[in-house]
C-alpha cells in the first residue's frame, strides 16, 4: 500500500517540482521506491545531488510539522488527499502529460464525474453572459454531465450555480489550498458545490492564490473533462490558457459567439476562427461529444430531458407585449416604461409577475432581461 506521508514527504522536497516526482513515480513506481533508491541513481535520473540527498535525508522538522498536520486533517475527515496512483483519482486527469501528483479534495469525487464538461469565461461577465452560462449549464448538469469551473466571480460562478440548479453536480478547481477559499465572498457557494460534487486543489495546504497558480489550475480544469466551453471572454482571458490545454490534452473547445464589436465575445470568435464548434445551445455540444460518450451514458440521454424553459404560450395580451420589449441584453426600467403603452405601475405589475412565471429575471440597478 503506497504511503500517503511517504508522497507528502517527497513533495517537501525544495527543488523537486511536481513534473519531475511524477516522472520519477513512471520511473521507480512509488514514493518509497523514489526513497530507496541511490543518491547515485538518482543524480542518473536527473536530480541534482542536492535534491538527492534531501530524499534520502527525509524532511526537516518545519514540514514535518506540516505534514503530520495535513495527515491529521485526513484523519479527522475535514479533506482527502489522493495520489495518481490511487483507484479514487480523477481517471480523466490521469490521462493528461502532466498529472497533479497529489490532489486535495472536499466533497466527493465520484465515477459519474468521469462525464465532464468544463464553462468558463471572463470574470468580468456581462448579465446576458451570465444568465446564457447558468442555462447552459443547468441544461448539462440536467442530463448527467458534471460542470468544472474555477469557483471565479463571472462565469465561472455563473457555471457553478446553473449546475447545482439543474440539480446536477460540479466541481471547483482552486489556484490557492484547499483550505482557503478565492474569491472569499463564494464561501457560501464553495459549501453548496461540496455537498453537490467537489472542491479541488493539487496545492499545498496554505498556499495564497498567486496569479501565477491559476495557468497551472487551468490545465487541471480542461483535464478533468472531455471539453472547454468558453462563453465570455477577451482576447486576453485566461479562460482562453484553459482552452490552450484542453488542445494539447486532445479535449474538444466550444465557444459561444456574441456581439461582434464586444471585447467579451473576442475570445471566443478567435476560438471559432481556429476551429472551436460554435455553441448557441446544449444541443450542439452534445452533437459534437455523442461519438465519445460511453453506450451506457448515451442510453441514459435518451432516456432523460432536459431542462425546458418556460413556455411563451402562456403569455398573453400585456405580458407578451413587455416580453417583447425585452431581449438577452439587460434594458433599463426607464427604457422599457418608454415603449411600454401600459401606465409604470402596470408595467412594474406585469414585470413582476413575468418574473414570478421565470420569463425574465430582475437586476441589480433596475435592470431586466430575458432568460
Amino acid at each position: 500500500m503506497v504511503s500517503l506521508e511517504a508522497w507528502l514527504a517527497l513533495r517537501s522536497v525544495k527543488g523537486l517540482s511536481d513534473a519531475t516526482l511524477f516522472r520519477l513515480i513512471q520511473r521507480f513506481g512509488s514514493p518509497e521506491a523514489i526513497q530507496r533508491t541511490s543518491i547515485r541513481d538518482l543524480v542518473q535520473n536527473g536530480l541534482s545531488s542536492s535534491v538527492a540527498e534531501a530524499i534520502h535525508r527525509g524532511p526537516e522538522r518545519e514540514p514535518l510539522g506540516r505534514i503530520r498536520q495535513e495527515l491529521r486533517l485526513v484523519e479527522k475527515g475535514k479533506l482527502s488527499i489522493v495520489s495518481v496512483l490511487d483507484q479514487g483519482y480523477p481517471r480523466r486527469l490521469a490521462m493528461i502529460p502532466d498529472p497533479p501528483p497529489l490532489l486535495y479534495l472536499t466533497g466527493g469525487w465520484t465515477q459519474a464525474d468521469d462525464h465532464a464538461l468544463a464553462i468558463v469565461g471572463t470574470r468580468n461577465a456581462t448579465p446576458g453572459g451570465s444568465a446564457f452560462t447558468e442555462a447552459l449549464s443547468q441544461n448539462l448538469a440536467s442530463l448527467g454531465f458534471t460542470i468544472v469551473s474555477g469557483l471565479a466571480r463571472g462565469i465561472d460562478a455563473a457555471a457553478h450555480r446553473g449546475a447545482l440548479k439543474g440539480a446536477g453536480r460540479t466541481v471547483a478547481v482552486l489556484g490557492c489550498g484547499i483550505d482557503r477559499t478565492y474569491p472569499p465572498e463564494h464561501r457560501a457557494l464553495r459549501k453548496e458545490i461540496e455537498s453537490n460534487g467537489a472542491v479541488l486543489s493539487e496545492l499545498p495546504l496554505g498556499s495564497p492564490p498567486r496569479p501565477y497558480h491559476f495557468p497551472r489550475r487551468n490545465r487541471v480544469i480542461s483535464g478533468l473533462c472531455f471539453g472547454v466551453v468558453v462563453t465570455e471572454a477577451t482576447s486576453r482571458s485566461g479562460a482562453l490558457i484553459t482552452a490552450r490545454f484542453a488542445v494539447e490534452q486532445n479535449r474538444e473547445v466550444f465557444a459561444v459567439p456574441g456581439a461582434v464589436k464586444e471585447k467579451r465575445h473576442q475570445g471566443p470568435h478567435g476560438l471559432i476562427k481556429q476551429g472551436a464548434k460554435l455553441v448557441e445551445d446544449f444541443r450542439d455540444i452534445l452533437e459534437e461529444l455523442l461519438p465519445q460518450l460511453d453506450p451506457p451514458f448515451r442510453d441514459r440521454l435518451r432516456t432523460v430531458e432536459p431542462v425546458q424553459p418556460p413556455s411563451r404560450q402562456d403569455l398573453v395580451g400585456p405580458e407578451r407585449e413587455i416580453y417583447e420589449v425585452l431581449s438577452h441584453e439587460p434594458s433599463l426600467v426607464d427604457e422599457i416604461l418608454a415603449q411600454a403603452r401600459f401606465s409604470p405601475a402596470e408595467v412594474m405589475s406585469i414585470l413582476l409577475t413575468l418574473e414570478l412565471k421565470g420569463h425574465i429575471r430582475k437586476l441589480p440597478g433596475s435592470h431586466y432581461i430575458r432568460i
